[in-house]
């Protein structure tokens, strides 16, 4: 009886430590996450970022689930938005199983920010509207926004 306690005990501490908070969920499965370069241009000057890149239609409905590790300067960009392509088109976004606080920026087809939905509320189920076409999205670490100055109508632009 007591071997197989010792025996259930070790195998969930393997288990939990394949889990660590500090690995990404990319990570985890083994796959090397994409990065890009963003800048947002504020009427304060330029604000650059290092983002990885939900291309896919299977990374964009992943998002930024279950992340914990995400830095000041990092965040995802979705784009194209939708990733099927066919122009921009009205979004809707949600935090379901996101644990930390998101600044979800609305891209306008011309890299201008149509909305800015700051501080979204983690795990909330709660649909986040685009208000108009989109041809991409950004997510920040909630409040990154407010404290850069970035602003509806700035600039956004990464390589394309």
């Amino acid at each position: 009886m007591i071997r197989i306690a010792m025996v259930a005990l070790a195998l969930a501490g393997a288990g939990l430590a394949g889990c660590s908070e500090k690995t990404s969920s990319s990570e985890q499965a083994g796959q090397k996450v994409a990065t890009v370069p963003v800048t947002i241009t504020t009427a304060q000057g330029k604000h650059r970022f290092q983002v990885e890149a939900a291309r896919t239609a299977a990374e964009q409905a992943q998002g930024l689930m279950y992340r914990t590790d995400l830095k000041p300067d990092g965040g995802m960009l979705f784009a194209p938005y939708p990733p099927e392509g066919g122009g921009p088109q009205a979004a809707s976004f949600w935090m379901k199983n996101t644990p930390t606080p998101l600044d979800i920026l609305f891209i306008r087809a011309d890299g201008t920010i149509a909305r800015i939905a700051e501080n979204s509320v983690p795990f909330s189920e709660a649909q986040i509207p685009s208000g108009e076409p989109i041809a991409a999205v950004l997510e920040l670490v909630g409040g990154r926004s407010a404290e850069l100055g970035i602003a509806e109508g700035d600039s956004v632009s990464w390589p394309k």
